[in-house]
């Protein structure tokens, strides 16, 4: 013979069967690394002279991407390559919070290829700054930067930051070597490792008759460059 067991045994057991489940899982690493990740990415605007012999002296609509170092009252400095801002004037940045602010110059190592630039908006968010030397080739990264966003405006689709995830192909002299292309406006972005966010060096793109292959300028390069120029402290990770 069956027997009904009482309602609040059956709550009981429908309680226990509850806390049995799994626990929902915290998130993609990557999502999160980025989303910490994403307000200090910069998209810098900018006039250069033009490469088009017809149009000698005129300045041509430029842009490239960077990521804020340092901030505090005094303002925030934005580590790029020195070939986004060579050159170039009436450079401004743009934040995430879609401010077009006056940017200017502190530094720059063309050898290097990195620069540094300030703006006067105070108490930023900044990235982590790692080391390229503990990653090996395989290693999951992301690229965060602005690709062609003068292509994205004429669709009227907005400034927004993207995200590329890729791997580090190869460890080169003085660059990682990504199997992800870098488009133009993203040289000068960072290049984060994918769980932990940590910036371990700054997108550029090499080969011209190549566009598959991107490359990173090692952080630590960038790291002696800015060596008594950086006016806070750097958010390290060992």
């Amino acid at each position: 013979m069956k027997v009904a067991l009482p309602v609040l045994a059956l709550a009981a057991l429908a309680a226990g069967g509850c806390a049995a489940a799994p626990q929902a899982p915290a998130g993609d690493p990557f999502v999160r690394s980025f989303k910490a990740l994403r307000p200090a990415v910069v998209l810098f605007t900018m006039k250069i002279p033009s490469d088009d012999a017809k149009h000698k002296g005129r300045w041509d609509d430029a842009y490239g991407s960077g990521v804020s170092i340092a901030s505090g009252s005094w303002g925030t400095q934005i580590l790029t390559v020195e070939h986004v801002i060579d050159g170039s004037r009436a450079l401004h940045a743009t934040l995430d919070d879609r401010r077009s602010v006056p940017a200017r110059v502190l530094a720059s190592d063309a050898e290097r290829d990195v620069a540094l630039v300030q703006i006067d908006v105070p108490n930023r968010p900044v990235a982590v700054l790692g080391t390229s030397s503990a990653v090996s080739p395989g290693t999951q990264v992301g690229v965060a930067g602005y690709p062609i966003p003068d292509a994205f405006e004429d669709e009227a689709l907005g400034t927004q930051t993207s995200v590329f995830a890729g791997r580090v192909s190869s460890i080169r002299k003085d660059a990682l070597e990504l199997d992800l292309p870098i488009i133009p406006g993203e040289s000068g972005g960072p290049v984060f490792v994918a769980d932990s966010g940590v910036v371990i060096a700054l997108a550029e793109s090499r080969f011209d008759d190549e566009k598959a292959i991107g490359f990173g300028v090692p952080i630590e390069d960038a790291e002696k460059f800015l060596r008594g120029k950086v006016r806070g402290p750097l958010a390290l990770r060992p």
